[in-house]
């Protein structure tokens, strides 16, 4: 294997706190916000990068308004479909009421906000529904299943997010029918007629996982605005360096990094990928994914220490909301990496094991730095936007035959 370190654009705001700040009064919203109205402010369940400054200062500088903000859980199903499961899930991100100076308002209980154009109900959460003023935060990126000009981001927050349990599982169906984005014209004016939501704050990330823009956007504006963000946010994401793999090792996979534990975008596991990766080993799971393992079924080997830590319940919770069983499906386990490299390097056809092409990541948010098999030197050579960082080394284990890191 070679370590490599890929060169990425890498734009970043230094102070996120201040830019937050900004962005807010520069909507100069002092005269639609009266003394003592109550603004919900959503928190998702995603690891998004200084998502507990951003959501602090949000809820600061509307206190400076003379508005009473509160923090709503706003992840669909996640968190085991539990009030206190989505609080948990908040606390590990360190937005919890100590930290952020406002009660975190959890609760699965929604309002059902009438019959959309396509024939399902419509579901918010209910303290959110209840609030003068919504304020939606989210990141802005590619989505796991589907493709489109509306993926995960501020509309997305306000469909599946706010609509708890209840609601994301009628979208993940509806998905089966339609695309978001017609779902998405078809229910976001209607529900921009109905709750008084204030603005959204738009987080794109740089391929490092820092925050790279953050932008305000009025409601009026969320169709036509978060379209143009998503194409931002997909130029700056970080990619492998190779189209095609024979096997790729992910040594760590969760809820914290991606929807589906592994970015499909980056794995090749989505709908007109160019990516063609024929086996994928992954070997751990993250603290913060708190035993929710939604997307192991996506890989093809991994360890016994992965499966001991799955949370079957909050795995299962998710995956069938979802409408992905698939996703929960336990790959081929091994004890340990060395059983399942080997194994997985004698499944790859006609490609003898010493000449298959290998990549190995930390995770689907972390490619700057990797290690890749000697087969792809000739490619090395040409890339442009590679450092090699090593001569090429055998593949290290521990004595109890699990990888070095």
């Amino acid at each position: 294997m070679i370590k490599v370190r890929q060169t990425f654009f890498t734009q970043k705001i230094e102070d996120v706190s201040s830019a937050t700040e900004r962005e807010i009064l520069r909507l100069q919203l002092g005269s639609r916000i009266k003394t003592g109205d109550t603004v919900a402010v959503t928190a998702g369940s995603r690891g998004i990068s200084e998502i507990a400054s951003i959501t602090r200062t949000a809820v600061h500088v509307l206190k400076g308004m003379g508005a009473e903000p509160f923090i709503v859980p706003a992840m669909g199903s996640h968190g085991g479909a539990t009030a206190q499961g989505q609080t948990e899930v908040l606390a590990r991100y360190g937005i919890r009421e100590a930290s952020m100076g406002v009660p975190v308002m959890s609760s699965m209980d929604v309002v059902d906000m009438g019959m959309s154009k396509m024939g399902f109900p419509v579901y918010i959460d209910r303290y959110a529904a209840e609030a003068d003023h919504i304020v939606l935060i989210n990141r802005i990126k590619a989505h796991t299943r589907f493709s489109g000009r509306i993926e995960s981001g501020l509309v997305k927050m306000l469909l599946v997010g706010l609509g708890k349990e209840k609601a994301a599982t009628i979208y993940h169906r509806a998905i089966l029918e339609y695309h978001f984005e017609e779902i998405a014209h078809s229910i976001v004016p209607v529900l921009l007629e109905r709750l008084p939501v204030l603005f959204g704050l738009a987080i794109i990330e740089n391929a490092r996982g820092e925050v790279a823009e953050l932008e305000t956007v009025l409601p009026k504006k969320f169709l036509e605005r978060e379209p143009e963000l998503l194409e931002k946010a997909t130029r700056l994401m970080a990619k492998l360096p190779f189209d095609q793999t024979d096997l790729l090792i992910v040594d760590e996979m969760g809820k914290d990094i991606s929807g589906t534990g592994m970015d499909t975008s980056i794995i090749g596991k989505k709908d007109n990928s160019r990516i063609k990766i024929k086996r994928i080993f992954v070997r751990d799971l993250t603290d913060k994914s708190d035993g929710n393992a939604c997307g192991i079924g996506l890989a093809d080997f991994t360890t016994k220490r992965l499966v001991d830590k799955i949370n079957y319940h909050k795995t299962y919770v998710n995956c069938i909301t979802g409408l992905r069983p698939e996703a929960a499906k336990i790959p081929i386990t091994y004890s340990t990496d060395r059983e399942a490299l080997s194994h997985a390097l004698n499944t790859l056809g006609l490609v003898e094991p010493e000449m298959a092409r290998v990549i190995r990541i930390k995770n689907t948010n972390d490619l700057e730095e990797l290690s890749v098999s000697e087969s792809y030197k000739e490619e090395l050579d040409g890339y442009r936007d590679m450092e090699i960082l090593s001569e090429p080394e055998i593949m290290s284990f521990d004595r109890e035959g699990n990888l070095l890191s």
